[in-house]
């Protein structure tokens, strides 16, 4: 609870990944302008800790896991902020601190919501949580996603390398490991270096990637860097190869061009804004469950050659503008 004198409490629910803490850098930058006296805590999983850190958004990260309840370091906030959902149960666990004030989007389960903004299914999740700001008094500019590269020590075989992440949370955004392979070895045979990352628990998968596309050991820095150690990394590579999710991000954050695969979600939801050109986005218009345990038939559907083609391409391209600012 705030001591007297102390600033009054901002305090953001966002206990989610990666992907989310980036996609909700707008909204979490319009509230520090809104309200610049405030003290900004975001409550969210420790792992993204340094990097919301490093983003400027928050003063302080206090550690949460998804619908977990809050501890009293969050009781009495002068503000909360519901970014994890539509609720109920986040909202919930946001009253049960007793805020001054809540924003959030109507749910007709907490009377305590009547006459905040709807949530809208088909709209892109920047876009989301900004329109649910704006509507409430709060203005917040949806471009606002950028990110400075982190100032960490990278691999130096990262730096202007193609860099390929085949791992993702679940299966259903997962592309096959040997058609991430052939991708790599594509690009190797192309005489470009290629470096494979991965997040905690995915070391494995990135060294079959780099084994079976023949790439030395030194290629592949799963397990070797930190969150802020692979956003640094993102930055230093020339193009980033990988699904629909958190690393995708990182590259829009950072400016770095991209070939994205999306599977079961539409890009229009949650990749790159369309302005954004340097990102190039391969879906094939089919829906389904970003959670399920096996790849999504529309991810299976992008090929190989088509991705080989689109990374060609972005290589191109990138050069093309590096050679003609």
């Amino acid at each position: 609870m705030p001591s007297p004198g102390s600033r009054p409490l901002l305090l953001a629910l966002r206990p989610l990944g990666l992907g989310d803490l980036l996609t909700a850098l707008p909204a979490l930058r319009g509230l520090a302008a809104a309200l610049p006296e405030h003290r900004r805590v975001l409550a969210a999983p420790a792992g993204l800790a340094a990097l919301a850190l490093h983003s400027g958004a928050v003063d302080e990260v206090l550690p949460t896991r998804p619908l977990e309840a809050l501890g009293p370091e969050a009781e009495a906030a002068d503000l909360a902020v519901d970014l994890h959902g539509r609720g109920p149960a986040s909202q919930r666990i946001l009253l049960a601190t007793r805020p001054r004030r809540l924003l959030a989007f109507a749910n007709d389960e907490v009377p305590e919501t009547a006459g905040m903004p709807r949530w809208r299914e088909d709209e892109h999740e920047v876009r989301r949580w900004c329109r649910m700001l704006q509507e409430q008094g709060v203005p917040a500019d949806p471009s606002r996603l950028e990110l400075e590269p982190p100032p960490v020590a990278v691999a130096p075989q990262a730096r202007g390398a193609t860099l390929i992440h085949p791992g993702a949370a679940f299966e259903a955004r997962r592309w096959p490991a040997g058609r991430w392979a052939a991708v790599a070895s594509a690009e190797a045979s192309r005489g470009r270096p290629v470096v494979i990352t991965g997040g905690p628990g995915e070391e494995a998968l990135a060294a079959r990637v780099a084994m079976l596309a023949g790439l030395p050991a030194g290629s592949v820095l799963a397990g070797r860097t930190g969150l802020l150690e692979l956003a640094a990394t993102v930055a230093a590579s020339a193009l980033v190869v990988c699904g629909d999710t958190g690393v995708g991000h990182l590259a829009t954050a950072l400016g770095v061009p991209s070939v994205l695969l999306f599977g079961p979600t539409p890009p229009a939801w949650w990749g790159p804004p369309p302005e954004r050109a340097r990102h190039r986005v391969l879906w094939r218009g089919r829906r389904g469950d970003p959670h399920g345990d096996v790849p999504d038939p529309g991810l299976l559907a992008i090929g190989v050659e088509e991705v080989v083609a689109a990374v060609g391409a972005q290589t191109l391209r990138t050069a093309a503008a590096t050679t003609n600012p």
